[in-house]
C-alpha cells in the first residue's frame, strides 16, 4: 500500500507572483517557489545541479522551465530534469493549489545532514 504524502501550507497563491521565483524555508529545506503565466505553481530545492552550484529562486520562467541564473541550465519545472545539452537533476517537491493557499508535501528523499 502506497504511503499518503502530507501536505502542508507554505503561503497563499497571491505571495508566488507569475514567472518569478520565491525562496521558502520548510522542514530543513530550502525551497524555490515558482508559478508559472499559465497559473501553475512548482517547487525545486533552491540548489542548481551545476558543479559550481547557486541558487535557482533568481531564474527566468517561461513556460514550465526555468533557466537557471548563473549558467543558463534550461530545467524542467514539472520534472527537475535539466534540459539537454546539459544533464542533471533537481530535487523536486509535490505541490498542490486548494482555494487561494498553496501546499508543499516531502520528496522521497530527505536533505543531507550538515
Amino acid at each position: 500500500m502506497k504511503e499518503r504524502k502530507v501536505f502542508d501550507p507554505i503561503g497563499a497563491l497571491e505571495q508566488f507572483l507569475p514567472q518569478i521565483g520565491r525562496t521558502v524555508n520548510w522542514n530543513g529545506w530550502e525551497i524555490a517557489v515558482f508559478r508559472t503565466s499559465a497559473g501553475e505553481v512548482f517547487a525545486l530545492e533552491n540548489r542548481s545541479p551545476h558543479p559550481k552550484g547557486g541558487p535557482l529562486a533568481e531564474g527566468m520562467v517561461s513556460g514550465c522551465f526555468l533557466y537557471e541564473p548563473l549558467h543558463d541550465w534550461k530545467i524542467d519545472l514539472r520534472t527537475g530534469l535539466v534540459q539537454l545539452p546539459d544533464q542533471g537533476q533537481v530535487l523536486s517537491f509535490p505541490v498542490k493549489v486548494e482555494g487561494d493557499q498553496v501546499y508543499i508535501a516531502a520528496p522521497d528523499v530527505h536533505p543531507a545532514s550538515t
